[in-house]
């Protein structure tokens, strides 16, 4: 049986952020009424997330535990948009992510389960378990405030304000605090010179 290698680099962004740069081109660019658009975007995006669980399974023999949870929910609440003709589902979809994701890593520090360090550990080799309980605890934190963020915010704006701050606030946003882990990471034994930390999963 052939080793299951993982993605790295650009493959990795393609399969973790192809599907949402998907959906914001198409909310942008399709040629249909503007009302229209965000269910055109949200059928596109659910087309482009099952294409890339098809490759990461097809190149990679592996779909990531993230991937899995990511995929099934924008079929679910793409799905439910498209069908009750209700944009809120898809808006709701980041904060359902994050508040899920937050609370299995805050349970994993409870009751000490290394729930991060299974589903990352080869990305971040030679992290010591010091450094894993930091990490969790931080991106638990983060996922916990975006939480917050994606529901003032799509609660109170238009859906144009709602995929500008998707675009250009969340996403940068977690780009930034995967960086400004780095010294800690790098102060509990992160090998630098052999990998670069992949994020923790697809940005929703």
């Amino acid at each position: 049986m052939s080793e299951k290698a993982e993605p790295q680099g650009g493959a990795k962004l393609l399969i973790d952020l192809g599907p949402l740069l998907v959906f914001f081109l198409v909310n942008f660019l399709a040629p249909v009424p503007s009302v229209l658009r965000i269910f055109v975007a949200t059928g596109a995006f659910m087309v482009a997330m099952v294409a890339a669980m098809l490759f990461s399974a097809i190149r990679y023999h592996r779909i990531s535990p993230l991937l899995w949870f990511s995929g099934v929910m924008v079929v679910i609440l793409g799905g439910l948009t498209i069908w009750l003709h209700n944009e809120a589902f898809i808006k709701m979809k980041p904060t359902i992510y994050y508040v899920l994701v937050s609370g299995l890593l805050w349970f994993g520090l409870a009751t000490d389960r290394p729930l991060l360090q299974r589903v990352l550990g080869s990305s971040y080799p030679g992290l010591d378990d010091d450094g894993w309980r930091k990490l969790t605890r931080n991106w638990a934190l983060f996922f916990a405030i975006m939480a917050v963020l994606n529901e003032a915010v799509w609660r109170n704006s238009s859906t144009n304000f709602w995929l500008g701050f998707k675009l250009w606030g969340a996403i940068p946003l977690t780009f930034l605090f995967a960086a400004a882990n780095m010294p800690m990471l790098l102060r509990h034994g992160l090998m630098k010179e052999d990998a670069v930390p992949a994020e923790p999963g697809p940005v929703e």
